[in-house]
């Protein structure tokens, strides 16, 4: 008899755990429903977000194309001041379309583009260089007026003549001399301080080469700006229209604001940066950035001038075409450390 009610309430049990688990199979069935659904949500917005690149994409590869035809149409044909100047302002619209599009492209594509607008720049260079008047080519020294446009350094041995290249056109074949046919700078110098008003700058192409253990303090609006062969040296440059670069450099300091930013075959060099796109090493291992701090009284009208966005900054959103593995941080690379960014520039 006790068994037969055991039995009984096991049933009883059982029956009561089914009718539970049958109660819970439209809650089941619906939480599935609702997962199903959102899975295909994400499938759907996924797809979405895909075809928005590819029509993004595709919309920059016809824009460039056509953009980059009609800049080499303009540089075939220029027999004048005029149309050099209408390829000028056409080719800072294909450097702007391309700061705009580095977020949907590939690091190939990118460098693709890039190099491709670096011929066109070096192009249009060597066509205004020929349509200049020949002038013979000469360093020039400047002592009457060198306290002030350059202070020279107390090493030993170094005279108090700065070899300037103040008003004579420098070939421009090499990446990086870019946007006019006049070059400004400093060139084969040791342990100097070396300095350049706005005037002297505006709007001019700066090249800096062969410099060790210099003060360069740049204060003006340059179009261009190329440091190459340098060692040991603090570069401080008020904002560049358009590009900087850097190749062949060594344990340096720069304080640099531009559009556009590459690095090339350097090491052991930090970088206080405002940048309007994403900067890009190559072949370089030691590279810091930081944000940009340096300044000066005229530095907010050089910007105003300058046309750079200074509430865009992409100092720390940088490119290694040296290493692509998207999971890992390149080791090329870092961002300085806030305790070290602490400098005195003057």
């Amino acid at each position: 008899m006790e068994s037969a009610g055991c039995s009984a309430a096991a049933v009883r049990t059982r029956d009561m755990e089914s009718q539970r688990d049958l109660s819970l199979v439209p809650e089941r069935l619906q939480r599935r429903e609702q997962e199903r659904q959102l899975e295909v949500e994400r499938r759907k917005q996924k797809r979405q977000n895909q075809e928005v690149e590819e029509e993004k994409r595709d919309f920059f590869t016809a824009a460039f194309a056509r953009e980059r035809a009609a800049v080499e149409e303009l540089l075939e044909g220029a027999g004048s001041v005029e149309l050099l100047e209408e390829a000028a302002s056409r080719l800072q619209g294909l450097q702007k379309l391309l700061n705009d599009s580095v977020l949907f492209l590939t690091a190939y594509d990118l460098r693709q583009r890039q190099e491709a607008l670096v011929r066109l720049q070096a192009a249009l260079a060597e066509r205004r260089q020929e349509l200049q008047p020949k002038k013979r080519f000469a360093f020039k020294t400047r002592r009457k007026d060198a306290a002030s446009s350059t202070k020279v350094g107390a090493a030993p041995g170094i005279p108090p003549a700065v070899e300037s290249i103040q008003d004579s056109p420098l070939p421009q074949k090499a990446e990086g001399d870019l946007g006019s046919s006049w070059v400004c700078g400093f060139s084969n110098l040791e342990s100097q301080v070396l300095e350049k008003r706005a005037s002297e700058l505006h709007q001019r192409d700066v090249l800096l080469t062969e410099l060790s253990n210099c003060t360069v303090k740049l204060y003006g609006n340059p179009n261009t700006l190329r440091l190459t062969k340098a060692h040991g040296c603090k570069l401080l440059c008020g904002p560049v229209s358009t590009s900087v670069f850097l190749e062949d450099c060594s344990d340096c300091v720069l304080a640099v604001a531009c559009q556009q930013l590459r690095i090339h075959s350097t090491k052991d060099t930090r970088i206080f940066l405002q940048v309007t796109s994403r900067a890009i090493v190559e072949d370089c291992s030691g590279i810091q950035f930081a944000p940009y701090t340096w300044s000066y009284p005229e530095i907010d009208k050089d910007f105003e001038s300058s046309g750079l966005d200074r509430s865009k900054n992409n100092w720390n959103d940088v490119d290694d075409f040296n290493w692509l593995a998207r999971d890992m941080a390149s080791p090329n690379w870092s961002v300085l450390p806030e305790e070290e960014r602490n400098i005195q520039w003057d």
